[in-house]
């Protein structure tokens, strides 16, 4: 290059001679422009780049199904410039950007204008009202799993009750099932059967026992008479469901009175000797649909209802 023909920036920043030696000089206007020394170009250069870049940033739309970044390309373009003028400050013999971040910390996003303001704090009474809401918040749950514990407490309760109901009730069942319909009216020894003796009727059965021997009612029923009796000293009547009546007589004690419900194999009454009575035992009878019924042996009758003899 003919040093009597300095070189000469253009727009982009390329050095163009003004003539060459050996060949025609071009004649040159002359021109206000300021020569630039070559250190001071990527300097331009990046401050033009950042401009290009940032109208890009501003008028292209982002990709049909892509989201937009949002903040990024401005934060990407600072980097750049600064990058390069950075380059271009260390090129140009000035201080290193690392340097300058050392000495000068300024935020890139502040740079840019993109620092929020600060959120107001809250004030005291703020405070205590968000306690009290909190707080109140808190008695609410509390309270409601109170109630829920006590509803289910309270479940529990009538569920264990109605179970004990239930097992209770069961055990009766079976009990009432498991207990006999009907039963020997003591235990003894069988000593004289219905029939005639010496010309008259026997009506019933006896046996004979201890005194004060239990006597049992035979099924289940209501005691129509308990008392004094002709000929049998002490006698109990008892009505029973099929409508017949059972007859007990000759007892040392009764102990029944009449309208009491009576079931099968209570005792009614203790063995004894009283009336027309040869020895101590327990005459039997059976009247046959009443009080003023047929009187029947009682054998079969207990033999039908289960009783073994």
């Amino acid at each position: 290059m003919d040093p009597q023909h300095p070189a000469r920036p253009d727009d982009e920043g390329t050095v163009l001679p003004t003539g060459t030696a050996g060949g025609p000089t071009a004649a040159t206007p002359p021109s206000d422009r300021t020569e630039v020394p070559a250190s001071v170009l990527p300097l331009r250069r990046a401050a033009r780049l950042s401009r290009r870049l940032l109208g890009a940033t501003r008028t292209q739309a982002p990709p049909v199904g892509r989201p937009a970044p949002v903040g990024r390309p401005a934060l990407f373009v600072a980097a750049a410039v600064l990058g390069v003028v950075g380059l271009g400050l260390t090129a140009a013999g000035g201080p290193s950007p690392v340097a300058r971040a050392a000495d000068e910390p300024v935020s890139v996003a502040e740079e840019l204008g993109m620092v929020q303001a600060d959120r107001p704090t809250l004030t005291g009474e703020e405070a205590a009202a968000r306690l009290q809401e909190l707080a109140a918040t808190r008695a609410q749950r509390e309270n409601a799993e109170a109630a829920a514990a006590q509803a289910q407490a309270d479940a529990d309760r009538v569920a264990a009750e109605a179970a004990a109901a239930a097992a209770e009730a069961a055990a009766a069942a079976a009990a009432e099932a498991a207990r006999p319909k009907a039963v020997l009216p003591v235990q003894g020894r069988l000593t004289s059967q219905f029939g005639s003796r010496w010309g008259t009727l026997h009506a019933g059965v006896d046996f004979a026992a201890p005194l004060g021997t239990p006597e049992y009612a035979v099924m289940d029923g209501v005691v129509l008479r308990a008392g004094a009796a002709s000929g049998f000293g002490l006698a109990v009547y008892i009505q029973h469901a099929d409508g017949d009546v059972s007859v007990y007589g000759h007892m040392q004690e009764i102990l029944v009175q009449e309208g009491q419900a009576v079931r099968a194999g209570d005792t009614i009454a203790l063995l004894g000797n009283e009336g027309q009575s040869t020895g101590p035992h327990l005459h039997f009878e059976v009247h046959d649909g009443g009080l003023d019924g047929t009187r029947i042996d009682p054998l079969p009758w207990l033999r039908e209802r289960g009783v073994a003899i």
